[in-house]
């Protein structure tokens, strides 16, 4: 019995969440990387500049896709959540410590002001820019190799470490190294640094080649290890396959000729038909083998709700993200002067939030009588002082007033 319409269309937009995960944080992965490997201090300031550059503005945001398939498997395909949780604990709790890792050294290497806090937070940043998609692609790796049992009673060591899921691990590795140094070519060349664009356009061939010869080790080892998968690759997955090869040439090729219009398009569309690939050879198994859409979906409600939210993401999430890339894009998120209006705005509100001064305390009886005491003093010494001054004056030299003599009337004629 095959899988109802609204299991597949479930299983679809996790597949489309994934893919979104891969090509925009994986850009972001990749530029961690690249940091890693950029150098020392001196060497690497430029190549790191040029990531921070790109990645800063956007990377906080891209976590929001690997959440939103978790709850989609949560939700839609409760047993096959539970079987992956526990099976592949370690993995996944070693990738979500590398997520929290990198984003503490992500911002205290933009907050630290001591040399040696500065090295650290950014070993810490490049470090878990490898260390996440490697064991992400362990998990990929274990589901698809068919190592997760339906019920597992703890970690499966074997499903995560066979050599489908350690390949696969590299393979991650490899294409986010591959997606982000593509990007940064196309960043680079639209900001105007051209050392930086052959810096990292060789880096995009190397790692492309990488990338490609990785792929083609992990379908051999999967013609062994899943034949159903590997036969299906190259049934029914077939075109998906020859897309994802052709886009990554292409991509290399843009790279080359140093055109960076379609780079970013053939990039994602490469990453995009490998997961595409991977999800239709898989079809119709959430664990190969053991577990298959059908008997593994949520109720028919459920899958609804998850349905409407798809929905709704399409109609708010997404024209976000293209408002926010579309932003980063055209550098309108860079620091700018704030205007005067903005200036006064700030200063009025730190007025406000500055607390008033505090009203005096009343004094108490020890603190009245010592005030009293010294105002008496001063009274005291303010009365000597003005008995001092009069008796200095009182004991000066006087001058007397002599009276006038009579005056006399010159004699007259009648006298």
């Amino acid at each position: 019995m095959s899988p109802s319409p609204e299991a597949v269309a479930t299983a679809v937009v996790l597949f489309a969440a994934m893919a979104a995960y891969a090509v925009f944080a994986g850009a972001d992965f990749g530029g961690g990387i690249w940091d890693l490997l950029a150098g020392g201090a001196e060497r690497g300031a430029e190549p790191r500049a040029a990531v921070d550059a790109s990645v800063t503005p956007v990377w906080e945001g891209n976590q929001v896709w690997i959440v939103y398939g978790f709850v989609i498997v949560w939700t839609g395909f409760p047993a096959a959540f539970a079987a992956v949780m526990t099976a592949l604990f370690a993995p996944l709790c070693l990738s979500l410590l590398g997520l929290f890792f990198r984003g503490i050294g992500f911002s205290f290497r933009h907050e630290a002001e001591r040399p040696a806090m500065k090295r650290l937070s950014g070993a810490l940043f490049a470090a878990s820019s490898l260390v996440t998609p490697f064991f992400l692609g362990t998990v990929i790796g274990a589901v698809a190799d068919g190592g997760v049992p339906v019920r597992p009673t703890g970690n499966v060591l074997a499903a995560w470490t066979s050599p489908v899921a350690l390949v696969t691990g590299f393979l991650f590795v490899a294409a986010c190294a591959y997606i982000g140094a593509v990007y940064l070519v196309g960043d680079c060349d639209r900001r105007g640094e051209p050392d930086m664009v052959r810096y990292f356009s060789r880096r995009a061939v190397v790692s492309g080649l990488v990338t490609g010869v990785i792929a083609a080790v992990n379908l051999a080892l999967m013609r062994t290890s899943t034949p159903y998968v590997f036969h299906r690759l190259f049934g029914p997955a077939l075109p998906l396959v020859v897309l994802s090869v052709a886009a990554g040439a292409a991509a290399l090729v843009l790279v080359l000729a140093r055109r960076t219009v379609l780079l970013r398009v053939t990039a994602a569309l490469a990453v995009v038909s490998v997961i595409g690939a991977w999800g239709w050879a898989q079809y119709p198994w959430l664990l190969p083998g053991v577990l298959d859409l059908r008997t593994g979906s949520a109720p028919r409600a459920a899958l609804l709700a998850e349905l409407v939210v798809a929905a709704l993401a399409v109609l708010l999430v997404v024209p976000s993200f293209s408002y926010l890339y579309w932003l980063q894009q055209h550098s309108r998120l860079q620091e700018s002067p704030p205007s005067e209006g903005l200036r006064q705005a700030v200063e009025a509100q730190q007025r406000a939030e500055t607390p008033a001064p505090a009203a005096p305390r009343p004094a108490g009886r020890g603190e009245r009588f010592a005030a009293g005491a010294v105002l008496a003093a001063a009274a005291v010494r303010l009365a000597v002082e003005t008995l001092t001054r009069r008796r200095a004056r009182a004991g000066g030299p006087r001058t007397r007033r002599t009276s006038a003599p009579p005056r006399t009337r010159p004699p007259g004629n009648g006298e």
